[in-house]
């Protein structure tokens, strides 16, 4: 059954709107904290084969888990969209602070392990938008003689006198 015309129910409304995702700059910042911690603490794990008196042996190796955006995403039960929002918003330039802390910490661990040889290098290169950059110039000069010979032939006129 419908609400009946003209009723004035939501005024009685305890509260408007769903609470925030991010109830504060600081429990923002704790649950960062925790997501940093928990990378640490959970290593990728791969099996190394080594020799060992005479015989093969399979033994685990801890390898460093990179720390990303999409993951601290996931560990706060938000999405990709909801944490640029809250890092741009008007009036949130405290949890903008915070996001730009937590940005900084996941750039700095992966530069800091590609460049310790344990992350892939190349990967970490291309997530932080690192590339060698190249500019070679194909332009011809004005003052070459080549090229005024080639703009005469393109204009398919050659001065004789010149």
């Amino acid at each position: 059954m419908a609400a009946p015309k003209g009723n004035k129910f939501w005024e009685i409304r305890a509260k408007h709107g769903r609470d925030r995702l991010l109830s504060d700059p600081e429990a923002l910042r704790e649950d960062c904290i925790a997501y940093f911690q928990w990378v640490e603490d959970n290593p990728l794990w791969e099996n190394k084969v080594a020799q060992f008196q005479g015989g093969v042996v399979e033994m685990p190796v801890a390898k460093m888990r990179a720390m990303t955006i999409d993951g601290l995403c996931l560990s706060l039960g938000i999405g990709y969209s909801t944490l640029r929002d809250y890092a741009t918003r008007d009036g949130f330039q405290d949890y903008s602070e915070v996001i730009q802390w937590a940005e900084s910490v996941i750039k700095n661990q992966k530069f800091a392990g590609a460049a310790a040889d344990q992350l892939n290098a190349n990967i970490i290169a291309r997530d932080l938008g690192l590339r060698d950059k190249t500019d070679v110039d194909h332009g011809i000069q004005a003052n070459n003689p080549i090229a005024d010979l080639i703009r005469q032939i393109s204009g398919k006129t050659i001065d004789p006198n010149g």
